[in-house]
């Protein structure tokens, strides 16, 4: 029995084919595995908005931490004042916002996880009068105030408090953008600030600011993480929140 011998000849347009179909294999499992490190997070963009507290002085060491993990996902972080923070939320500008403020203050279609609260000081020089003393509200409420500018939380937390007893509205006669500006100003000579503790420990600690007592007066700032309502985040957005709440202040 004769067995016949078939010779086989790729053609050019086989050749051809056949590196576009190899090229089209490698590209399906580039896709695979991005989309697998989208899932677990490893990839993808942060957008996040965070108020003058927690973008300077709590979010570069989380971001720090994070980015050791995570290198390949990519951050664009707003640094603005509550008022914004929560508009840039609520109109989807950003995954989520971490927040210092009173949690009452946001709307309903955000929801607030608090991390942790910190204390709010009244804070002048050293060489000011009230430095170190007690005194009541209505005496605090005739200084000169520096302090940052309108849509502040912690602005609004000083008018607030003088709604509340009756007290009259403070004078605020050097207003700035920044918060280091007003405190900077504060530690020369000039006037006097009502601020987040963590902004001014280290500067009470050094002796360059002292704080004022204010009779019966004793505030705490909340730091929450704040996100839209029944809206899921990304995996890269939920790993960040986990270590945030695994390193936050206390």
């Amino acid at each position: 029995m004769v067995r016949s011998q078939y010779l086989f000849q790729v053609t050019d347009a086989g050749e051809k084919l056949a590196l576009l179909a190899k090229r089209l294999f490698a590209v399906e499992q580039q896709i695979e595995q991005f989309s697998q490190d989208y899932r677990d997070g490893t990839h993808g963009h942060i957008r996040l908005a965070a108020t003058y507290l927690p973008a300077h002085f709590l979010i570069p060491t989380w971001i720090a931490k994070f980015k050791q993990q995570y290198e390949h996902v990519e951050m664009t972080i707003n640094t603005t004042n509550s008022n914004d923070a929560l508009k840039q939320l609520l109109n989807i500008e950003v995954d989520f916002a971490v927040y210092g403020g009173l949690p009452e203050q946001h709307p309903d279609t955000i929801e607030t996880e608090e991390l942790f609260r910190d204390e709010l000081w009244f804070v002048v020089a050293p060489d000011h009068r009230y430095a170190n003393q007690q005194v009541t509200l209505l005496e605090m409420m005739h200084e000169p105030f520096v302090m940052r500018e309108k849509g502040s939380s912690t602005r609004e937390r000083l008018f607030s408090l003088c709604r509340t007893y009756n007290a009259p509205v403070p004078q605020i006669t050097l207003n700035f953008t920044g918060l280091h500006e007003a405190i900077t100003a504060v530690i020369a000579g000039y006037g006097a600030n009502f601020v987040s503790s963590l902004v001014v420990r280290e500067y009470v600690e050094r002796g360059e600011l002292c704080r004022v007592y204010v009779e019966d007066i004793q505030l705490q700032n909340s730091i929450a993480i704040c996100t839209r309502k029944n809206e899921p985040l990304s995996a890269a957005s939920m790993n960040l929140i986990q270590l945030i709440r695994n390193h936050s202040y206390s």
